[in-house]
C-alpha cells in the first residue's frame, strides 16, 4: 500500500531524520531506503512497539519491504527489547542476568506479604492501591526516595516506604517488574555514557510504532537511544491515545516536534480499511476534541453503508438485536468472527452471553482469564523459573506444597523468616534445614522437595524444554495430581498439553534458546498475542483492548450518558477528549458495517436508570446516519409479554423511580471530605473532594483498589463505609 505521502517519505534525506507520521501504516518506506544507500546495515535498525503481535506484523512488513535483510532488523517490543539490553548489561544495571519477571499476580502476592509483614490491613489500603501508586511512579521515573521527598501526607510517606520494601523483595528474588524492564534501562543509559554510546552506533535509525501510547519512561528510552544523527521515525495517532490509565502521556505526541528539534510531521491520512461512511461519522466525532494536530481520513473505498444508530427500551433489546443481526448474517455467508462487540466495560459483557448460548452463536471474550493465568500453568511455570532462578522465593513458596507434601504454613514462614535473617534465598535454608531447630519436625518433606529441586535442575542442565517440563509434571507428582480431580482436572491437563505445545513450537522457532529465554518470552506475552482470526467466532472486548484490530462488523453498546462518556468523564474536558478519542477508536474498527447502540433504560451494577443518548451519537449529522427503534422482530416471546405488562403500570413505576432518585439526591449530607465509603464495584475509598453540580454532586474519590476515580453522588452504588 503505497501514495504519494509515502513515497516522499522513501525520497527524504537520509542524514538527521526526524519524523512523526500521523496515522497510516508505513514504517518501512524509510527502511528501505535506508537499507538501499548502503550507509546502514539491517542490524543498525531498531524497530520497536507494544505487543509480541504488533512486533511480528512489524516484522512481516520489513520483510515485505527489505527482503532477506529484515532478519538483522531489530524488531521488537519496548519491554523484549530492554530484557535484551538488561541481561547484557546486567552488571552495569545492578542485576544479574538470569532475572526473574513477575507479571501482575505475582507482584500482587508480594505486596500482600509486605502489608501483612507490617501489620497493614488490606481492607484499607490494598495491595492493587499501592501497586498502581508504584506503577505510575515508574511511568514517571520517579525512585522510592523520590516520592518520599514529595509526600505530602502519611498516606504518601507509607506508600513510599511499600515502594522501598516492594523494590528490595524484589531485588532478593533476582526479579523485576514489567515496569521495571523500562526503567532500569532508562537508568542505565543515563548512568553510563559508555553503554548510551554503543547503542548510538548499533542502532543508526530508530522507528517507533503506536507513539501516542508511550508513557513517559519510554519516551526518555527513546530520546536516550537516540543518537547524534538523530535518525528516527515515529508513527501514531494523536487521535487514538487512549491508555492514560496505563500511563501513557498524549504529550509525548503532541510535543514531538519540541523534543526533536528540526523534525517534521507527515499525515497520512488515506485510510484503507474502513468505508466512507464509517470514517466521514468518526472524523465528525473526533474533530470535537481540542488537544490534536488535526487530521482528516479519507478512502478510496466505495461509500458503504450508513452508520446505524439501534435505540432499545432496556439492554435486552441491545442483546436481542445484536444477536439476531449477526444470526442473518451469519446466514448470508458472513463468518461469525467478522463481526465484533466493544463495549466500554467488562461488565456489559454478560447478557451478550447469555443470548449468544441460548442462540447457539459461538464467542470469545478477550480480556477474561489469561491462559498464562490459569494456576495449573502458573504452577507449572513456577517450578521451570525456581529451576532456572533458586532465588526466586515468591515462586517457591507458590509450589512448595503443591502437590501436597506435608509442608505447612507455619513451616513456610519459618523458612521465609529465616531466610530474611540470613539475607538468603529460601531454597538455600531448605537445602540446610537441619540446622535449623524450628525445622525440625518438617525435616523429611523438606529434604525430599530439595533432592526434587536437584533432580529437575539436573535435567534442565542436559535435556530440552520440553523434556524438562515433562519431567517437572511427572516427577513432582503434579500430573497425578490432575488426574485425581475428575473431569476438572481433565480440562486443566488439556490446558499443560496446550502449554506443551507452546514449549515445543518455541524449540522449533528458536532451537538455541535457553529456559531463561522460554520463560522471558512467556512472561512477556499479552492477551492480545494469542488472538487468532481462524476461530470462527463472534469477538467481545473492551474498547480498550480493541485498538489495531479491524472487523467488517462493529456493533458498539451502551452509548449513554453515564456509560459511554462515564460519570467521572462528564465534568472533565481532559477525560471527554479521551473518551472521545476512544470512541473513534472503536468507530474505525469497522471496515463495513458499524452500529452505536443505546438503552433508555439500563440496569448496571443492580441498579437501574435512565441515561440521556451519548453525546458521541449527537455529534455525528443526522443524515449520516440510519436510525433504529426497537422493533418487535427482535423480542422472544417473553419479552413482548414484559413490554405489554409495562404498558398498565409504567406510571408507577416512573413514579418509583423518581422517588428513589429524589430520594437520592438528598446524598450531600451523607458524604464529606474525608468520609471512608464503599462503591458496589470500585471497593473502599475516601470522599476527597464533593462539588454541587446542579441538583447532583460531583465525588471525587480515592479508592483503595483502582485509585481516583470521579461519581455522580445519584447514580454511584455508594455507601457510608460503616
Amino acid at each position: 500500500e503505497s501514495n504519494e505521502i509515502s513515497e516522499e517519505i522513501t525520497d527524504a534525506d537520509i542524514d538527521g531524520l526526524k519524523e512523526l507520521l500521523i496515522s497510516g501504516k508505513e514504517p518501512t518506506a524509510g527502511m528501505k531506503k535506508f537499507l538501499k544507500t548502503g550507509n546502514i546495515k539491517p542490524w543498525n535498525i531498531l524497530a520497536i512497539t507494544f505487543t509480541n503481535k504488533a512486533a511480528d506484523e512489524l516484522k512481516k512488513r520489513i520483510n515485505d519491504a527489505v527482503g532477506a535483510d529484515s532478519n538483522e532488523v531489530f524488531a521488537s517490543t519496548f519491554h523484549s527489547a530492554c530484557v535484551r539490553i538488561l541481561r547484557r548489561n546486567s552488571d552495569a544495571a545492578g542485576i544479574s542476568n538470569n532475572f526473574e519477571i513477575y507479571d501482575t499476580d505475582d507482584s500482587q502476592r508480594v505486596m500482600k506479604d509486605i502489608l501483612k509483614s507490617r501489620g497493614i490491613d488490606s481492607k484499607f489500603i490494598s495491595p492493587k492501591a499501592v501497586l498502581s501508586v508504584i506503577s505510575r511512579a515508574k511511568d514517571e521515573m520517579i525512585s522510592p526516595d523520590d516520592l518520599r521527598v514529595t509526600a505530602s501526607s502519611a498516606r504518601d510517606e507509607l506508600f513510599a516506604t511499600l515502594y522501598h520494601d516492594y523494590q528490595l523483595r524484589l531485588k532478593n528474588s533476582n526479579a523485576l517488574d514489567f515496569d521495571d524492564l523500562i526503567y532500569f534501562t532508562v537508568r542505565l543509559l543515563e548512568n553510563n555514557p559508555d553503554i548510551k554510546s554503543y547503542y548510538h552506533n548499533r542502532f543508526k535509525y530508530i522507528h517507533v510504532d503506536e507513539y501516542q501510547d508511550t508513557s513517559y519512561a519510554q519516551f526518555r528510552l527513546i530520546y536516550l537511544l537516540t543518537g547524534k544523527e538523530g535518525n528516527i521515525c515515529v508513527v501514531g495517532d494523536d487521535d487514538q491515545s487512549i491508555y492514560k490509565f496505563r500511563g501513557a502521556t498524549i504529550e509525548n505526541i503532541l510535543g514531538f516536534e519540541n523534543s526533536f528539534p528540526g523534525s517534521r510531521v507527515m499525515k497520512l491520512e488515506q485510510n484503507y480499511r474502513s468505508t466512507s461512511s464509517i470514517l466521514n461519522a468518526a472524523n465528525r466525532v473526533i474533530s470535537n476534541n481540542v488537544g490534536r494536530k488535526g487530521k482528516v481520513l479519507w478512502t478510496d473505498n466505495e461509500d458503504g453503508d450508513l452508520i446505524t444508530v439501534y435505540k432499545g427500551e432496556r439492554e435486552n433489546d441491545e442483546a436481542a438485536f445484536i444477536a439476531s443481526k449477526i444470526w442473518e448474517n451469519n446466514k448470508k455467508g458472513i463468518p461469525y468472527n467478522s463481526h465484533a462487540i466493544l463495549y466500554r466495560m467488562n461488565a456489559q459483557s454478560k447478557i451478550f452471553e447469555n443470548y449468544f448460548i441460548r442462540a447457539g452463536i459461538p464467542y470469545v471474550v478477550m480480556g477474561s482469564l489469561r491462559f498464562l493465568d490459569r494456576a495449573e500453568i502458573k504452577d507449572v511455570l513456577a517450578y521451570m523459573s525456581i529451576i532456572n532462578n533458586p532465588h526466586d522465593d515468591l515462586r517457591l513458596k507458590r509450589i512448595i506444597n503443591v502437590p501436597a507434601r506435608k509442608i505447612g504454613l507455619r513451616t513456610v514462614e519459618n523458612i521465609e523468616n529465616i531466610a530474611s535473617g540470613l539475607g538468603i534465598p529460601m531454597l538455600e535454608v531448605i537445602a540446610n534445614a537441619s540446622d535449623f531447630p524450628m525445622l525440625e519436625r518438617s525435616l523429611k518433606p523438606l529434604k525430599e522437595f530439595y533432592e526434587l529441586y536437584e533432580r529437575l535442575a539436573e535435567c534442565a542442565a542436559d535435556k530440552s524444554i520440553s523434556e524438562l517440563l515433562t519431567s517437572v509434571l511427572e516427577e513432582t507428582g503434579y500430573l497425578n495430581m490432575l488426574k485425581a480431580d475428575g473431569e476438572k482436572g481433565q480440562v486443566r491437563i488439556e490446558n499443560v498439553g496446550e502449554l506443551m505445545s507452546s514449549v515445543k513450537i518455541f524449540e522449533i522457532e528458536q532451537p538455541e534458546a535457553s529456559l531463561n529465554d522460554f520463560l522471558t518470552d512467556m512472561f512477556l506475552a499479552s492477551d492480545l498475542d494469542n488472538y487468532s482470526e481462524e476461530n470462527d467466532a463472534v469477538v467481545m472486548m473492551t474498547l480498550h483492548n480493541s485498538k489495531g484490530l479491524e472487523f467488517d462488523v462493529v456493533f458498539m453498546p451502551g452509548m449513554e450518558e453515564g456509560i459511554f462518556p462515564g460519570d467521572a468523564s462528564r465534568y472533565d474536558e481532559n477525560e471527554i477528549e479521551e473518551e472521545r478519542r476512544l470512541c473513534y477508536v472503536g468507530m474505525t474498527r469497522a471496515r463495513k458495517q458499524l452500529y452505536l447502540i443505546f438503552a433508555e433504560m439500563r440496569m448496571l451494577f443492580g441498579m437501574t436508570r435512565r441515561n440521556p443518548v451519548s453525546r458521541f451519537i449527537e455529534e455525528i449529522p443526522e443524515e449520516m446516519t440510519n436510525s433504529i427503534n426497537t422493533g418487535e422482530k427482535f423480542l422472544t416471546a417473553r419479552q413482548r409479554r414484559e413490554r405489554e405488562e409495562r404498558k398498565g403500570p409504567a406510571v408507577l413505576k416512573t413514579a418509583i423511580t423518581t422517588q428513589n432518585i429524589n430520594k437520592k439526591r438528598s446524598t450531600k449530607k451523607f458524604f464529606k471530605d474525608g468520609d471512608r465509603i464503599v462503591h458496589k464495584v470500585f471497593g473502599r475509598g475516601i470522599v476527597v473532594k464533593a462539588t454541587e453540580i446542579g441538583d447532583d454532586i460531583l465525588l471525587e474519590i480515592d479508592f483503595d483498589d483502582v485509585g481516583k476515580k470521579k461519581a455522580m453522588a445519584n447514580y454511584a452504588p455508594i455507601q457510608l463505609d460503616k
